[in-house]
């Protein structure tokens, strides 16, 4: 991993620790997997957050939304 590439996973890394509360408040989280030379960032949802019928929402319009805010490089979030 370059170094550039080191420095955007650390700021969407940054980034996922100030959701987690609001994750963590209803049961679930979320784990950086990795983040592609496209800004795709790859995240397993855990917890509540895994299988929940909200969790599609809770990834485009929540995580998704977040991260391309905080760390414009992001161009898409995916759940593995």
């Amino acid at each position: 991993m370059n170094t550039e590439q080191n420095a955007l996973k650390q700021k969407v890394e940054k980034t996922l620790t100030a959701i987690r509360p609001g994750l963590q408040a209803d049961g679930g989280d979320v784990e950086l997997v990795n983040v592609d030379d496209e800004g795709i960032v790859s995240v397993r949802l855990v917890g509540a957050c895994r299988g929940c019928p909200a969790s599609t929402m809770t990834l485009k319009m929540g995580i998704e939304r977040i991260l391309k805010q905080q760390v414009p490089e992001v161009t898409g979030v995916k759940a593995v």
